[in-house]
């Protein structure tokens, strides 16, 4: 996998090169419907559905997968009010529409929050396929994740989005061949689906609660209706996904690509929730971390697959890279989009005008470079942060809601001028990351923790696992007695203690209420300045 998306980097880098910046960016506006919608659904979804996804759902249940039923309407939303306005304005990086609709102080501060969010997004998806293959075999995830980020930097830099696009069809293929293939060898191991689901109702993990307590991490509402913001920010305002609609030749050609994009990421995120019910019945009452096998519920995955595919050769070797597929398809595209965003919003004022266009590609592709060397360092800081989806969210949180709120504003509140948004987006982001990095800290110092549904290792037959065993609970009994810890007589407070699934909605909300709470404030509210191409008509 990794030579032949070098391979198709090689071919549109040097064979079909790409001398000009549109081209290096939006493919020239001629990419094909089929090919854009495998890219959009396989750089959305990363190494984090495959591996981690699966890992939530074995430990909390199927709340977290009623997500899956609201992506059909936040894709609806992007394509009736958010993606129409990008695309007629033709802009490369999606903070250019700030801008247009408010200045440029509120583009570069938007473009601040989305270089913030991609710098603690990609150390994450490159550490998924290190840990996976190190799980498989044994070698340290240290010098893996050099050689994925290496690979990735090589035909992201060559190709541009050309290549970022055909490596993420064909990297789709290998995904969704390797998941849907261990997920039924896994059912038929299991006994079939009459055993996975009365195992699921046995250990609750089919249990649905209607609680509308914001403190509790999974209920019906954190899988529907706050997830739901999520997936508006994931795809709807997001730059890679904007970037590569905008590079079809016609919005029909768009709507398409939504529709096809909408099957592929549900067929994708279903399969992988449901092979976290096949794990669980699995392992029903002989769990692989109580019994010691496993150090962390994201190693589950590969372990699985080691395990039921050990006699078909190459099967483990397909599933490793179908999460090597996800994870450089997420990685080649946050890097392209990246650099288009640094360069456009930070470096292109500060570039003469008569600057050939081969030269600026150039920029690009040092850009890109940058970045990936950049998040290949900070691997080594995420591997110590805890498990990988709570991780992704909490972290996106710190911008997504902002972001939202921000592009929302723009596009629904006609009052809201330059100094109201920009006060909103500066005081939610200071709100936002105060709550999450406070949130973190309790964590990491098991202050706030979310007990997992009931696991046991009862049908274990294992003289190992009964000495494992004892010396877990003398443990788990020596901390509970310890109570000369201050921090251990603290409960945080209420606000650190929201779920994390609430993030994005928060700082969303947050946002707009004080940017209209500065406008009501101002005496004389100045002239509403905008391109008239900012808003969808939707008359």
């Amino acid at each position: 996998m990794l030579l032949l998306s070098a391979l198709i980097g090689v071919y549109f880098g040097i064979i079909k090169k790409q001398n000009t910046a549109a081209d290096y960016l939006l493919g020239n506006k001629q990419m094909g419907i089929i090919p854009i919608s495998m890219s959009l659904v396989s750089s959305s979804l990363s190494g984090i559905a495959i591996l981690a996804v699966p890992a939530d759902i074995y430990r909390y249940g199927v709340m977290y997968g009623l997500t899956v039923f609201t992506l059909p309407f936040a894709i609806l939303i992007g394509g009736l009010i958010y993606i129409p306005v990008f695309y007629k304005l033709q802009i490369t990086s999606t903070y250019e529409y700030l801008s247009l609709r408010f200045d440029h102080r509120v583009r570069t501060f938007a473009s601040i929050l989305f270089t913030i969010y991609i710098g603690l997004f990609l150390p994450i998806v490159i550490y998924i396929p290190a840990l996976a293959l190190g799980q498989a075999t044994g070698i340290n995830p240290h010098l893996i994740t050099p050689i994925v980020c290496g690979v990735c930097i090589f035909y992201t830099t060559l190709g541009g989005l050309k290549a970022v696009v055909w490596t993420d069809a064909l990297q789709f293929i290998v995904m969704v061949g390797a998941l849907l293939v261990v997920l039924a060898i896994g059912i038929v191991s299991v006994g079939g689906f009459g055993v996975i689901f009365e195992r699921s109702y046995e250990g609750r993990r089919l249990d649905i609660i209607f609680d509308i307590d914001p403190l509790k991490r999974d209920t019906f509402w954190t899988g529907t209706f706050a997830n739901f913001f999520m997936w508006i920010n994931h795809f709807d305002i997001s730059q890679s996904f904007v970037q590569k609609c905008i590079a079809l030749p016609s919005f029909d050609a768009v709507k398409i690509a939504l529709g096809l994009t909408v099957i592929g990421v549900m067929t994708i995120m279903g399969s992988s929730m449901f092979t976290g019910l096949v794990m669980f019945a699995k392992y029903f009452k002989c769990d692989p971390l109580v019994r010691g096998v496993v150090s962390s519920h994201d190693q589950l995955v590969p372990m699985f697959v080691m395990e039921e595919a050990h006699f078909l050769p190459g099967l483990p070797g397909l599933f490793i890279s179908g999460i090597f597929s996800a994870a450089l398809s997420t990685l080649s595209a946050a890097m392209n989009c990246l650099a288009a965003t640094i360069y456009e919003d930070f470096i292109s004022r500060f570039v003469p005008k008569n600057t050939s266009q081969s030269r600026i590609s150039l920029y690009l592709k040092l850009l890109v470079v940058a970045i990936g060397i950049f998040s290949t360092l900070c691997v080594y800081i995420v591997e110590k942060l805890g498990n990988l989806l709570p991780l992704t969210i909490s972290f996106g949180g710190v911008t997504s809601g902002p972001l939202l709120g921000l592009f929302s504003v723009g596009m629904l509140v006609p009052m809201v001028n330059e100094k109201g948004a920009l006060c909103g987006s500066v005081t939610s982001l200071i709100v936002m990351f105060w709550i999450i990095m406070r949130s973190q800290w309790y964590s990491l110092n098991q202050m706030i923790s979310h007990p997992i549904l009931p696991v046991s290792a009862d049908r274990c037959n294992s003289t190992i696992f009964t000495a494992i065993n004892e010396t877990v609970i003398a443990v788990a009994r020596t901390v509970t007695n310890d109570t000369t810890d201050p921090l251990a007589m603290e409960t945080p407070p209420w606000i650190y203690r929201i779920s994390m699934f609430w993030y994005t909605f928060m700082g969303g909300l947050y946002l707009p209420a004080s940017a209209l709470f500065v406008e009501r404030r101002r005496r004389r509210p100045s002239e509403i300045r905008y391109h008239k191409k900012c808003f969808e008509d939707y008359r």
